[in-house]
């Protein structure tokens, strides 16, 4: 980001912000997942359960038993470009098979250690101990697993890739490497080719041809597995063995050092502390595996990210554009971890020669129109199944041309739906460079829309889009278009509105297209209203203002999908923008422990949405202690030993539920304007370090004995800085650099800065 180096000076002074004097320690070192015993549900087509560690675009999962280990290798960029699953989407690169025969039956323990992105097992039958560390470098393409014995053993090593799914599959041994490759490529409706190298080396002793390796007692074997694609580089194969060959101890030693020092810095991004063990636990095990998960010059994370353990996971993996690809990303933009999400929006810019041609052939109209799922490099992911006979099978119907053949599954937002990331990062940054890249997408989805929209009676209004998915399946034999007719839903309304108040201010920021903002003003003043409806004697929202849909067109109050136009990432809602809306929407958050039929079902998010709610819950002003009750309640009854908290439909996307809830506990500016601590409990003691607000600011501050004992702010961009006053009716010295400058007083506070200086507020 072009102005993190001018903060630099200004970071190390927020370093000693709570203990003067004493180096930064990393937090989320108190924390790890323990196994007491072996992964039950490895391989899967879903999230795994084992022990996982990563560098956002290798995953390593481990499973089996101790006598028999297997790691597995997922990377987010190996593909089968192939436009329909079961069989297209995210493919598995291979995994290393370790057995120890000695181990049989012996007792199981591993943890999961966040801090330093590391895995560590120890595995003893009678007087037989291995010990063992693995971790997935986090600055090469390197896979290291380390073993010691305190009694001589053998491995028995197996590098595997699957066979099958049309895959090419070559093996071999070059010198001390052995390799395998696997290859999708020339095959019909491949639009692409996939290929990758996985390269075997040991380090501490030999690897016999047959993969045996002698380990002795107490001395350390290091196998390592280095994994490239053709997307990495066009010497993909001879790259990764000639980087397996070069391998020596001293370089495994300075690859961890640089790995160590890359979480570190991670780590120092952000940090929260509230005073609850088991929360926080989930919060930093959530940071960890997306940062595990993603990384910004990579490609982007599929709906399981890299912790792949079989072909055909479920949904191919795909990018899902309906919530599942955007909402991993949602905390990353408060929690300061801005460069894990520089890979998002790649895929949507590579699919806009399609959604053009989607618009035109369809539609007939203007700008861009998205299918549910996509994939990179321009990859359509949800085709119709290609033939009548498997469209009959699975969906109960031989019409597989639907919509061209695609799945738009009744909805015209999906390529709006990630406006919300985009103009996330965008006022979390005002990134020059950043803003460039992303405004021809917001232009393109600025004019389907102009084109799309219809002004009647004063209002612009929206036909056909539609409030939930509408598809032939199996439940109803096929018969679909009787629920199409949707006009007005919450989600469309709410994210188009989105749209044009964000590139109104994207293209003034860019100063370009000034003669379209009139029109884009006129839209967002005028578009509908969100519709209500009285229910039990309160004014409820409606989820659609008129719908053929029994389930749509009733009042059933704000839930998962309305909060996505509303609040989260529509952003269009909150206390300040409307107060009187807001009652309404606080009152609907009341009612869904009302709805609950057991524990765990708050929001109904066991299915989806958990990323969703309870975030939704804190903007809106409900009650902290009940949502994070709630959220404990929800989290025990369906998560990983891996911390890894599992929903019904997706994979990462509940990644951001436990972050997201607590940093905007901390800290909210999605109105524009910064609130401090606006909804905890005052009574708690609590902290946060470097949350990043909207205006480009990183916030910190400390609450103590029900004090806010003082806020400070690093400028990255030199903008006017809106804060609320921490300290309601109290004068406010502003210090600049450390040196007292105005005083402040009022309810909301506006003060001018300048790029990379650090704001400290203190109350007189």
């Amino acid at each position: 980001m072009k102005n993190r180096k001018s903060c630099l000076v200004f970071l190390g002074l927020l370093m000693c912000f709570y203990r003067p004097g004493v180096a930064q320690e990393i937090y989320a070192g108190k924390y790890k997942a323990v196994f007491h015993q072996a992964p039950q549900n490895i391989p899967t087509a879903k999230t795994p359960d084992g022990p996982l560690a990563g560098n956002g675009d290798i995953g390593l999962t481990l499973g089996g038993n101790p006598d028999q280990l297997s790691f597995y290798l997922g990377k987010n960029d190996f593909w089968r470009a192939y436009p329909v699953y079961p069989g297209g989407g995210i493919a598995l690169p291979g995994w290393l098979e370790v057995n120890i025969s000695a181990l049989k039956g012996a007792n199981y323990y591993a943890e999961q250690v966040q801090d330093k992105a590391l895995i560590k097992g120890e595995f003893t039958k009678d007087d037989l101990k291995v010990s063992l560390n693995a971790w997935v470098t986090a600055t090469h393409n390197t896979v290291m697993t380390e073993f010691i014995s305190n009694k001589d053993c053998e491995l028995k090593l197996h590098l595997n890739t699957p066979k099958g799914n049309t895959a090419v599959n070559k093996a071999g041994i070059d010198g001390k490497v052995i390799w395998a490759t696997r290859s999708f490529e020339n095959t019909p409706l491949l639009e692409w080719s996939s290929h990758v190298a996985l390269a075997l080396k040991v380090l501490g002793a030999n690897l016999e041809k047959d993969g045996r390796v002698k380990l002795k007692a107490n001395e350390k074997v290091i196998l390592t597995v280095t994994l490239y694609t053709n997307h990495d580089r066009k010497d993909w194969k001879a790259a990764a063995i000639k980087e397996a060959q070069d391998l020596t101890e001293k370089k495994v030693t300075e690859m961890k050092a640089a790995h160590e020092g890359w979480w570190k810095d991670f780590w120092e991004q952000s940090k929260v502390e509230i005073g609850d063990p088991f929360l926080e636990k989930y919060y930093y095990a959530s940071q960890y595996l997306f940062g595990a998960t993603s990384r910004g010059n990579k490609f982007a994370p599929g709906i399981w990210g890299p912790f792949v353990t079989r072909d055909s996971t479920a949904w191919g993996g795909d990018y899902h554009l309906n919530y599942n690809y955007q909402a991993p990303y949602w905390a990353a933009y408060s929690s300061n971890h801005i460069d894990e999400t520089d890979n998002f929006d790649q895929p949507l810019l590579d699919y806009m020669t399609k959604g053009k041609a989607h618009a035109k052939t369809l539609l007939q109209q203007k700008g861009i129109y998205y299918p549910v799922g996509i994939g990179p490099k321009g990859l359509v992911t949800t085709r119709w199944p290609l033939s009548p006979e498997e469209m009959e099978k699975r969906y109960a119907t031989k019409e597989n041309t639907i919509d061209g053949g695609f799945k738009f599954l009744g909805q015209k937002i999906n390529a709006v739906f990630s406006v919300g990331n985009m103009l996330m990062r965008f006022y979390s940054t005002y990134d020059q460079v950043y803003s460039q890249k992303i405004y021809p997408y917001l232009l393109e989805c600025a004019n389907f829309w102009e084109d799309y929209l219809k002004f009647e009676n004063g209002r612009y209004v929206i036909y056909m889009d539609h409030y939930g998915e509408v598809m032939p399946n199996l439940k109803n034999k096929g018969q679909w278009r009787d629920q199409l007719g949707d006009f007005n839903s919450t989600l469309s309304v709410g994210l188009v509105k989105m749209l044009f108040k964000g590139i109104i201010d994207v293209s003034t920021f860019l100063n370009v297209d000034a003669a379209r903002i009139p029109k884009w003003k006129h839209i967002v003043a005028h578009m509908s209203d969100f519709t209500v409806a009285e229910a039990g004697g309160r004014l409820s929202l409606k989820s659609v203002e008129k719908s053929p849909s029994a389930w749509h067109s009733g009042v059933n109050g704000l839930a998962r999908v309305s909060i996505h136009g509303l609040i989260l990432p529509g952003g269009v809602c909150g206390p300040k923008t409307d107060s009187a809306f807001n009652q309404i929407l606080l009152s609907d958050v009341g009612r869904w422990k009302e709805r609950m039929k057991g524990v765990g079902e708050w929001g109904n998010t066991l299915g989806n949405g958990i990323e969703t709610c309870f975030p939704a819950a804190v903007r809106v002003g409900y009650n902290s202690e009940e949502i994070l009750k709630q959220l404990k309640d929800r989290i025990n009854v369906q998560s990983l030993p891996n911390l890894w908290i599992t929903a019904g439909g997706g994979g990462i996307e509940t990644l951001s539920a436990v972050p997201l809830t607590i940093n905007e506990m901390m800290m909210q500016s999605y109105e524009q304007t910064i609130r401090i601590f606006p909804n905890w409990d005052r009574s708690k003691d609590a902290s946060f370090k470097k949350l990043r607000a909207y205006g480009a600011f990183l916030v910190s501050s400390r609450l103590k004995n029900g004090e806010i004992l003082e806020v400070k702010l690093i400028s990255e961009a030199g903008r006017t800085c809106r804060i609320d006053n921490p300290w309601p009716g109290k004068k406010l010295q502003l210090l600049r650099n450390g040196q007292k400058a105005e005083l402040l007083s009022g309810n909301t506070l506006v003060f001018d800065t300048k790029s990379g200086e650090l704001i400290q507020l203190t109350a007189l």
